[in-house]
């Protein structure tokens, strides 16, 4: 299954403008395939809609544990990780996780899991990458 990640295009210019909660609670959200993700206009917590539903998942999404924005001198590399976010005895089916500043309801990013991952009674998991849920080279 293809996985991609991607920004909305107003987080970097949200969290410039000091509008990003970097030290408060960032939240992944779960939709489904009929949540039309737009990186140019959705800036909002409230531009998200279709949310999942179903057992083991409140609405909302979890909170990003171990959430951790680092920069690297040298590689001038700006990386976001967190631990990587379960939901056990679910049953759920999602398409896109919406990663989202939950204190100023600004989003930061989604990924797309190329089709939709579907868990009845199990772990539904989302391993983020080994260099982290997102990472910025600043030149």
């Amino acid at each position: 299954m293809a996985v991609t990640a991607l920004m909305y295009g107003q987080a970097l210019k949200t969290a410039l403008e000091g509008n990003l909660d970097t030290d408060g609670t960032w939240k992944v959200a779960l939709c489904t395939s009929s949540y039309t993700p737009n990186q140019d206009t959705h800036t909002a917590w409230t531009d998200i809609d279709n949310e999942v539903s179903g057992t083991g998942y409140t609405a909302g999404g979890a909170t990003l544990a171990s959430l951790a924005v680092t920069y690297t001198a040298g590689t001038n590399v700006i990386k976001v990780d967190a631990t990587d976010t379960t939901w056990t005895s679910s049953t759920i089916t999602a398409r896109y996780a919406i990663i989202y500043d939950s204190i100023k309801a600004n989003l930061l990013g989604y990924i797309d899991f190329g089709a939709d991952k579907t868990t009845d009674n199990g772990t539904f998991q989302i391993t983020y990458h080994a260099s982290g849920i997102a990472t910025i080279t600043v030149s």
